[in-house]
């Protein structure tokens, strides 16, 4: 393979798209990063990451980054995120989602930026009539979110089949845990993810935690998640960007889980096991567009890449997530 290519990072400074940058420059390749700022931070990019604070749909700005830091890829990591929010304010969605994400593709396409990795997501299945997952499973989004994110896969899809570009998307399942060596995690303020809200409360930052729903169709009723770490869902974009550099024709969509669920309480449990502590634990009424399960087949990208997870373990995600967020603590002076 040629030298690696430089990769621009979209919301490189949130969440998952930090953990992307650290998993890139351990493999040695060079990053940019682009971020609006908004929910991302700037001290989550390391000090000699170049960095654009800008949006993506801002096609001058964009392109002129593109070209000036040479960008071979992109990983796309930008855009709006918490499901319940969709449904109250559907275009919100579909501005930061797919109206700024089908912009960012057609930059690439102007510069002629070859591949393309898309941060997408298991909403896009809906309700799953099967359980595990896969990824031929019908798309049917049950929330604005999951659709905002299944328009820009149709057209990822549309546009590489136009033009000389490969793309591949990773439909997340439920990312949690932060970098084991402690250099970034998830640090958006007021998150839904679950661990995230159940550490806060474990360190005092929240009373309690909202169980929404205790009458799905499972074994104790709370919704079942597959849980995957966020660092080995970075190792998985790294391991695509390889892969589409390796074969220019070929396109993946590739489910990213670890191919078992866990109910709420089943996690709440965890972080009780973790913390030596009982989490104060509320039911409340199920939440709009809420699926009762939602589990991975990840054969697939099993044998698709030489993915090899290392934090395949619910107590080991709680124990990143709780380390991080004592660090987080430490880092805003709480």
């Amino acid at each position: 393979m040629s030298e690696k290519p430089t990769v621009l990072v979209t919301g490189g400074a949130g969440y998952i798209g930090s953990h992307a940058v650290l998993a890139l420059r351990d493999a040695g390749y060079r990053v940019a990063v682009i971020d609006n700022l908004t929910t991302g931070f700037r001290w989550a990019i390391p000090e000699d990451v170049h960095f654009t604070q800008g949006d993506i749909s801002d096609q001058p700005l964009v392109e002129a980054l593109l070209k000036e830091q040479n960008i071979g890829a992109i990983m796309h990591f930008a855009g709006s995120i918490i499901v319940p929010e969709s449904v109250e304010n559907p275009l919100k969605y579909y501005h930061n989602n797919s109206a700024k994400s089908r912009n960012l593709i057609e930059s690439a396409v102007r510069v002629g930026v070859p591949h393309f990795i898309f941060s997408s997501t298991a909403a896009t299945y809906g309700t799953p009539e099967e359980s595990p997952v896969r990824e031929d499973s019908p798309k049917l989004p049950i929330n604005p979110y999951g659709m905002s994110k299944l328009m820009t896969e149709i057209m990822l899809a549309d546009v590489a089949a136009a033009h000389p570009i490969n793309f591949c998307v990773l439909r997340y399942f439920n990312v949690a845990g932060a970098d084991p060596q402690g250099r970034t995690g998830q640090s958006t303020a007021g998150a839904t993810h679950l661990i995230k809200v159940a550490v806060e409360a474990a360190l005092g930052k929240r009373s309690h935690v909202a169980v929404f729903g205790s009458d799905f169709d499972t074994p104790d009723g709370t919704g079942v998640r597959d849980y995957i770490h966020v660092s080995d869902l970075a190792s998985a974009h790294v391991l695509a960007l390889d892969a589409l550099q390796a074969d220019k024709t070929k396109n993946y969509t590739l489910n990213c889980g670890y191919g078992r669920g866990f109910s709420v309480m089943e996690v709440l449990d965890a972080v009780d096991r973790v913390t030596n502590m009982t989490i104060d634990r509320r039911v409340e009424g199920r939440r709009a567009g809420d699926p009762a399960s939602l589990i991975s087949d990840n054969r697939r990208i099993m044998a698709e890449f030489p993915w090899q997870p290392q934090h395949a373990d619910l107590d080991k995600i709680v124990s990143h997530a709780l380390a991080w967020e004592r660090k987080l603590g430490d880092i805003r002076g709480e």
